[in-house]
């Protein structure tokens, strides 16, 4: 095993988001700097730009395998039909895994922009319960998926 999931870890324990963590991990192998990677990342976290919709953790993973899939300006449709196939990979995965690719779900439902899902977030440590466990599991997957 590489060491992407501790760094992953490490960025997120450094106030980044899921996605942020996820991406930046990956993008210097595809000649991104970190800054650019975690810039770009940025409004993709808490589930979109904290609107709890799609995980982080996914939309971090499912950037990085766009930079080795996805159809460029000089790609083909086969090109986007892999792209596609890979990434539902990803999310079954993920799905499987944890039952949903929702940031609110994933959270049990406690919505980060009241003050009662945000006082249960907290006192439940979720961020640290169980969003490393989704950016760990995102970056193994990644790594999985980019060495086909």
């Amino acid at each position: 095993m590489t060491s992407k999931p501790p760094l992953a870890l490490a960025t997120f324990a450094n106030s980044y988001n899921c996605s942020q963590s996820v991406f930046s991990v990956f993008a210097p192998d595809f000649g991104i700097s970190k800054d650019l990677s975690l810039r770009l990342a940025g409004p993709l976290g808490a589930g979109i730009a904290r609107r709890q919709e799609t995980c982080g953790a996914v939309t971090g993973a499912l950037l990085a395998l766009g930079l080795k899939y996805g159809k460029g300006e000089n790609g083909t449709d086969e090109d986007k039909k892999i792209a596609y196939a890979v990434s539902q990979d990803f999310i079954k995965d993920f799905e499987t895994q944890f039952g949903s690719i929702v940031c609110l779900h994933l959270l049990e439902n406690n919505r980060m922009d009241s003050e009662d899902g945000a006082a249960a977030i907290a006192r439940e440590d979720m961020f640290n319960s169980r969003c490393t466990k989704y950016v760990k599991f995102a970056v193994e997957k990644t790594e999985e998926l980019l060495s086909r």
